[in-house]
């Protein structure tokens, strides 16, 4: 499969705003993604934002950008934009969008997040990991997926939630954001307007599933930090600083 991985990135985060230029180890962060990204192996990486300081920094350290539209609601909007853009031949069947505030993000994970493909009726792809601080298993931030067990490494999506789910003996899933699209399924999803379950969980993935679109999770052992407080900021610091 032809794969293109688009990074979305904007600057109108409320909780640590201009995060994607943030430096971490001599670098913007924006760009500790797109080098994870390119480190996975999988085709070309480009940067999707709607800001020009962000596209320099990115052009500066070797990487691709495209502008994009300052007012899509989402990220999936935003690479469908930068896809069309970027591929108006069609060449390209399958989309990783990577989100731009993973910067310690294992280029393995992203890889992994194409092996549901392996299966023609899978839509959309993305990846879990399993929860083991008891913590987490009933704080709202963190997203869970509920899904049918098909193997010992991958799940069929039934639900995401941000509620302690499901009840009962056995493993609760973190759901990492990061999606895998076929181009149709991409293209099917923007044109949907969101569902309601989506609205009420604020859960962008749920307008697929009510669509009666097919995601399946790869079960990855690496959770990568999402970078959305300056305390995040200071812990990837950190980290890439080893």
């Amino acid at each position: 499969m032809s794969t293109l991985i688009l990074i979305p990135a904007r600057m109108a985060s409320t909780r640590l705003p201009g995060k994607p230029l943030a430096d971490i180890a001599g670098a913007p962060m924006i760009v500790h993604v797109a080098r994870r990204a390119a480190e996975a192996g999988l085709g070309r990486v480009v940067v999707a934002t709607d800001t020009q300081s962000v596209a320099q920094a990115v052009r500066a350290h070797g990487f691709e950008a495209v502008m994009t539209r300052m007012d899509h609601e989402s990220g999936s909007d935003r690479i469908h934009e930068a896809l069309l853009a970027l591929d108006p031949g069609r060449k390209v069947e399958t989309i990783v969008n990577v989100q731009g505030d993973l910067p310690t993000i294992d280029p393995r994970i992203i890889a992994a997040s194409l092996r549901p493909f392996d299966d023609s009726a899978v839509d959309i792809a993305t990846l879990g990991v399993e929860i083991v601080r008891d913590e987490e298993k009933t704080n709202p931030n963190v997203v869970k997926i509920v899904g049918s067990p098909l193997s010992g490494s991958r799940l069929r999506a039934l639900y995401f939630t941000r509620a302690t789910a499901p009840w009962g003996e056995g493993p609760l899933y973190h759901h990492v954001g990061l999606y895998a699209y076929r181009r149709e399924a991409l293209e099917r999803f923007v044109a949907l307007k969101p569902s309601p379950l989506e609205r009420r969980e604020r859960l962008e993935q749920l307008r697929a599933l009510e669509a009666g679109m097919r995601i399946d999770a790869e079960i990855v052992q690496s959770l990568p930090l999402g970078v959305d407080t300056p305390e995040d900021l200071e812990r990837a610091r950190t980290i890439l600083a080893n």
